[in-house]
Order: C-alpha cells, then sequence, then structure tokens
C-alpha cells in the first residue's frame, strides 16, 4: 500500500491540467485510475486521446519503471506492457513531481472477462500470458507482482495485456513489489528472489483464483493447503499437474509451462512404456516379443521421422489454438450483437 503523505502529494482533482517543464505538453487529467506503493495513475486526455499518467515524488521509481516500459519496447511483437508515451517533471502546488504517460489500454480485469464471457476463455488466455511472459523473462525481467487486478482483457478478438509495471525486477534481485496471496513467500513455498518461477508461481495462484473470486486466507500454508484447494474444485482438477508443478517451482521457464498446459488442453495421451506385469509381478516376455506381421511398428524411429513428427506437432498446436480463438470470438461476436 502507499503512504499517504505520498497519496496526499501526488492527489489532483479532475480538470487540473498537468504541464511539462521539458516537453511542454498539457495532460488534463479525467479521473484516478488507482494507486501503489509509488505513486498514483490517472486517465488523462492529450490531443483527444486518452492515456494513463503516472505521477510520484520519487523520482527513481519513475526512472525504474520508465526503463521497464522502453525494455518491453525492444522486444519485437510482445504487447505484455502499455507503450511509452512520455516522461516529464511537473510544478504542482506541493513541488516538482516527476511523472510519466503511457498507453491506456481500456478493457476489464481477467476476471471480470471470465465471469462475463465463461470459463471456455480461461486456457486461452493463459497460453496468451505464459507466451508473454517467456519473452520477458528472455529479455532479463520479471513481472513481480503478477495479479489479475494488473491483467486487462481488450479486443475482439480477446488479447490478455499487463498494466502497472512498477513490480517488474531484473532478474537475480528482490522482488520490488508484491501481494500476498500471488507471493512464493508468504505461502512458505519460494523466496522473493526475482527468477521465472517467481511469475509461474503467480500465474497458477491466479488460476487457483479464477475458481476462487473472493480468494481465501491463507491456514496451514505450504503445498498441502493449495493443493487441497484445487481438489475441491473441478474446473482445477483437469489443471493440478500444471498447477502443482508451478506451485511447487518445477518450471524453470514459461515455454515448459505453455507446452503442459496446451497438452493438457488437448488431452494428449501418451501410451505406458512399461511392458504390462503378470499377477506374480514379474515381466511378462512374451508380450514385448515383436509380431512378425508388424515390423514397421517395432522399428526404432529415425531422426527425420522424429522432425517429421515434432514439425507436425507444432502445426497442430498452431491449429488447434486458431480453431479456439475462431469459435470464441465468434461466440463474443454473436453476443454482442446490438
Amino acid at each position: 500500500m502507499m503512504n499517504h503523505s505520498l497519496k496526499n502529494q501526488c492527489k489532483v482533482s479532475p480538470g487540473t491540467i498537468i504541464s511539462g517543464k521539458w516537453h511542454s505538453q498539457n495532460y488534463t487529467i479525467i479521473k484516478e485510475l488507482g494507486f501503489g506503493a509509488n505513486g498514483v495513475v490517472y486517465l488523462a486526455k492529450h490531443n483527444n486521446t486518452l492515456a494513463a499518467l503516472k505521477m510520484s515524488d520519487n523520482g527513481m521509481s519513475i526512472t525504474s519503471e520508465v526503463n521497464v516500459l522502453k525494455s518491453f519496447a525492444k522486444v519485437q511483437g510482445s504487447t505484455l506492457g502499455p507503450s511509452l508515451l512520455d516522461v516529464d517533471d511537473w510544478q504542482g502546488p506541493q513541488g516538482r513531481i516527476s511523472f510519466y504517460v503511457m498507453e491506456y489500454i481500456q478493457g476489464p480485469d481477467f476476471l471480470s472477462f471470465i465471469q462475463e464471457k465463461g470459463k471456455s476463455w480461461t486456457s486461452v488466455l493463459f497460453l496468451q500470458l505464459l507466451n508473454d511472459l517467456g519473452q520477458l523473462h528472455e529479455n532479463g525481467w520479471v513481472f513481480g507482482d503478477l495479479k489479475p487486478e494488473n491483467l486487462i482483457v481488450t479486443g475482439p478478438p480477446a488479447k490478455i495485456r499487463c498494466i502497472d509495471v512498477g513490480g517488474t525486477t531484473i532478474q537475480g534481485r528482490a522482488i520490488k513489489e508484491f501481494t500476498e496471496f500471488y507471493d512464493r513467500g508468504y505461502w512458505g513455498l519460494g523466496s522473493r528472489k526475482a527468477d521465472p518461477s517467481y511469475d509461474l508461481f503467480a500465474v497458477a495462484m491466479i488460476m487457483i483464483n479464477t475458481a476462487y473470486p473472493k480468494r481465501f486466507s491463507k491456514t496451514t500454508g505450504g503445498i498441502s493447503q493449495l493443493r487441497e484447494a484445487v481438489r475441491q474444485k473441478p474446473e482445477l482438477l483437469k489443471f493440478e499437474k500444471v498447477i502443482l508443478k508451478a506451485l511447487q517451482g518445477k518450471y524453470s521457464d514459461a515455454k515448459q509451462m505453455r507446452a503442459d498446459l496446451f497438452d493438457t488442453m488437448v488431452e494428449k495421451k501418451i501410451p505406458n512404456p512399461d511392458p504390462p506385469m503378470r499377477a506374480n509381478g514379474t515381466t511378462s516376455h512374451a508380450s514385448i516379443q515383436p509380431q512378425r506381421k508388424n515390423t514397421k511398428d517395432t522399428q526404432p524411429i529415425s531422426r527425420q521421422s522424429y522432425r517429421r513428427k515434432k514439425k507436425k506437432s507444432g502445426w497442430m498446436e498452431f491449429l488447434f489454438i486458431a480453431v479456439v480463438l475462431g469459435i470464441l470470438y465468434a461466440w463474443y461476436t454473436f453476443n454482442n450483437l446490438p
């Protein structure tokens, strides 16, 4: 939470014009969007265009967040965070205040979107989120304060976007901001060191949050309480393996978690490679003898065949996601016809 003295210093009324000291750009405040540990965010208008303006008396905090947004801009094709539009100072009644202006991302927050449009969207949006987090991690950052309130769904077509980069931290450092429910340190399941698994723990907690919109309090804590919470909700059971692996820090990067989530979505069945057992517990050797009429089935897979299979699997993933998005988008359009 933000201290009251800082919020009062950054408190401005609707209609206030924020004039940049260095770039001479004017922004008319419309309303407050929210506040955190390091500043207040306002909806503002500039040249008939809406924007989000964040101000703080902590110049170092502003500089850090601006650097994060600049880093996001360097990630080709990434839409994880908002675009940076301006950075300046304003001479207000309480003294000089630093601020920056960013793209205003419109749309409901993640949980509101799921509750309104249906839980069929959940998996697709998580696949998008994990893809974007993977790009962020590859560029040396951890989002940190990842929670539904910081996830906005724009569209159509539906696209998940992250806002409030105040908690984004360089990998290897201590997490700057966190919310207890999504923090592995709070649950006794890891440190607050910024690494990819910290964000992936938060993703698992957001998945749990979809089934518990009002969240729940920590009692015993640890993996036992969270495992029990997962098993009490049928909609979470099918993702139990993925969720528990993320909660226990068994994913080192977002791509691994995304691949497991996708496999769960398509209910991919992997044949058991172990030979069948006799009733007395010994291996039935006869059962693993190759049949002469089907020698092709017993030959080892060549490297070329493996590559073809891998490529086909990649295309199947792409087509599956495209079909799911198409169906959901058609449903969304139909239900929003005038």
